[in-house]
């Protein structure tokens, strides 16, 4: 499905262009969701004033993709001075801050115009730099699909020759997010644990999209399989221990990987995208959310967009999910109501844990009963290392309360 010259357009980008810049200048870049918290996270302390400086320029939607490419290109610059310094670890760090902005540049592209292509580049070869200066083994992983590729990156955890055959995770990340801020620059939550990590771009996603691998629940059940098969035949990973965690979009997807590809161990999903059609982020949301999913899904024209919509959907797919899963939402989701959430947990039969935190909106955190509670990163990963090293627990619906305090109710068997 090729792009019209017009690109995509639709009712709701038309009608709301004006008022999504006024959003914009009066609250931030963030204004659908924390973007530059999110991008930040990975790169560390040291990128702070980037994202600083970045929440600073943009006023308006058009200043998003030159602010993150600006300082992209500044922190390249210092890399490449460092490394011809002969300063692998100041090199090393802002190569990877640097494929972080890049990528973050990419985000308004909805189309595969030439800046996209561009920032693409640039992105790879500063993440490929990165990966031959990283302080644990890091390697472009390209899986087999359609007779194209799947764009990933592989993580080894440092020391990984010491620790036999390793564990191992396929992080899917969300419609807005991208496979290089999925793991950590330092202090990984997976790698700090012993885990291999598989980051990847399914189909749709971002350098997926770019190759022209487009989304629908197709491809991702076959992705899932080529996946596993690619993983299994590493030599360094226990084919028995493989799981997926998915963030947002990446819930979805995880979910239909899980219920198609028994050899999976675990999931563990978050900020959950389980409206069945999807109807409240493409058409109660930010304009920039069906967009998005348009160029995804390879479609221009809204009303042939609309009809795929109702492809999107776990149900007759999430029956099938024998092994633990594990869903951490936010109570007031604004992308995805927690009814559809919850009406999945109880669909599913399996092991599983619904984690639900007070007030929290889609992107879980940034209210009490996520600093006073159980972290919600840090509660994903502790749990995924128990499920691969096959630790029984108990079927509950817990509610993460402001105060820190958790409510269980056990799912009836």
């Amino acid at each position: 499905m090729a792009h019209s010259p017009q690109g995509i357009q639709t009712r709701r980008w038309t009608e709301q262009r004006w008022l999504l810049d006024n959003i914009i200048r009066s609250v931030g870049i963030d204004w659908d969701q924390p973007r530059t918290i999110s991008y930040n996270t990975p790169c560390g302390a040291e990128a702070n004033l980037d994202f600083a400086g970045i929440r600073e320029r943009v006023k308006k939607y058009a200043d998003i993709s030159p602010a993150f490419e600006t300082a992209a290109r500044r922190r390249e610059a210092k890399a490449r001075a460092a490394q011809q310094a002969g300063e692998v670890v100041t090199a090393r760090n802002n190569y990877f801050y640097a494929a972080i902005l890049y990528a973050a540049a990419q985000w308004p592209h909805d189309e595969n115009n030439d800046k996209n292509l561009a920032l693409n580049t640039c992105k790879r070869d500063c993440y490929s730099n990165y990966a031959k200066l990283a302080d644990h083994h890091v390697e472009a992983a390209w899986i087999p699909f359609q007779g194209k590729a799947l764009p990933g990156w592989l993580h080894l955890p440092p020391g990984h020759t010491t620790l036999g055959k390793l564990p191992a995770v396929w992080s899917i990340p969300g419609m807005d997010g991208f496979k290089e801020a999925n793991v950590a620059l330092y202090g990984d939550r997976w790698l700090s644990r012993g885990i291999a990590v598989l980051t990847l771009e399914g189909p749709g996603q971002y350098e997926a999209a770019v190759n022209d691998i487009r989304v629908s629940v197709p491809n991702w059940i076959e992705a899932a399989g080529a996946v596993m098969n690619w993983l299994s035949a590493r030599p360094e990973i226990d084919a028995r221990r493989i799981a997926v965690t998915g963030n947002s979009f990446g819930s979805f997807f995880g979910t239909l990987a899980c219920a198609h590809e028994p050899r999976f161990k675990a999931c563990a999903v978050s900020a959950t995208c389980l409206e069945p059609t999807c109807r409240t982020i493409f058409e109660e949301a930010s304009p920039t959310f069906k967009r998005r999913f348009m160029y995804m899904s390879g479609y221009t024209d809204e009303a042939r967009f609309d009809a795929f919509c109702k492809t999107l959907t776990w149900e007759g797919h999430a029956e099938n999910i024998r092994v633990p899963y594990l869903c951490v939402a936010g109570e007031a989701d604004e992308l995805s109501p927690l009814e559809h959430t919850e009406r999945l947990l109880q669909t599913l039969n399996c092991p599983k844990q619904l984690v639900i935190y007070q007030d929290s909106r889609h992107s879980v955190g940034n209210v009490p009963a996520a600093h006073l509670g159980p972290h919600p990163q840090t509660l994903v990963a502790d749990w995924m290392l128990a499920r691969l090293n096959g630790k029984p627990f108990a079927a509950e619906r817990w509610y993460v309360q402001a105060n820190g305090e958790i409510i269980k109710t056990p799912y009836p068997r």
